[in-house]
């Protein structure tokens, strides 16, 4: 749970410093940190990747997972609640006068913006199943980062509101990680390595989305999560 209170931490202290002080940060600091944090990504994923004892097993788990995603559309569906909360957004455009006083947002609009934004994508899921198997929260120290500076642009326009989606960032995120943390019975040392190094894979397609390098629907390879273990536990019977 140390990564998701940390994320919990970063929320409120990013979205305090954007309530109390607005959107103040120079917008060339805020493009050369996402560049830092995106190469921090890759660095993550290819140490994850580098976990793996057969790397036919990650490619056949990520092949696997991709052709499962596609099918559902999860990142589609990823996509529909990211526009969701865009739209919320682009709706307040930003604190502005009307009759001499600055225009206020319902709190409940900005908690459910910024509830939404925190907990929707696979970074999330990716870093709570690393935390919760292997008691790493690097990648949720990451997700914890870039979270802290989207609640301080979104207080900035939301008002205090924003602050509230830390508890949605505690509830969902900790039961993601207990839950992976009750698997951790149910699996091999090398099944969660191989579970880790396919992480570590999308973890670098994150990365590149990050750096804005290419488009990588990750979000239709998270099944892959599921394949990993399968076919690990596959090869060790038939000697693999």
């Amino acid at each position: 749970m140390t990564g998701t209170l940390l994320n919990v931490a970063t929320v409120l202290v990013g979205g305090t410093l954007g309530w109390v002080l607005g959107s103040r940060f120079p917008v060339g600091l805020r493009v050369t940190l996402m560049q830092v944090i995106g190469l921090a990504t890759l660095a993550i994923g290819i140490q994850d990747l580098l976990q793996t004892s057969n790397v036919l097993l990650v490619l056949a788990s990520l092949v696997l997972g991709a052709i499962v995603g596609e099918l559902l559309r999860i990142e589609r569906g990823l996509e529909r609640l990211g526009d969701l909360a865009q739209a919320a957004v682009a709706r307040v455009g930003g604190p502005r006068l009307e009759g001499g006083r600055v225009r206020e947002v319902a709190p409940s609009q900005g908690f459910v913006t910024a509830s939404l934004i925190f907990c929707v994508g696979p970074i999330t899921i990716l870093g709570c199943f690393e935390e919760g198997l292997t008691g790493s929260f690097q990648t949720l120290a990451l997700k914890s980062t870039l979270d802290g500076f989207t609640a301080s642009l979104l207080a900035s326009m939301m008002g205090w509101g924003v602050l509230l989606s830390a508890g949605t960032v505690l509830i969902y995120q900790g039961a993601l990680t207990l839950g992976a943390g009750f698997l951790r019975g149910l699996l091999t040392d090398r099944m969660i390595a191989e579970m880790t190094a396919a992480g570590g894979l999308m973890i670098l397609g994150i990365g590149l989305n990050i750096l804005e390098v290419t488009r990588i629907r990750v979000g239709n390879m998270l099944p892959a999560l599921l394949f990993a273990p399968l076919l690990t536990a596959a090869a060790a019977r038939i000697g693999g």
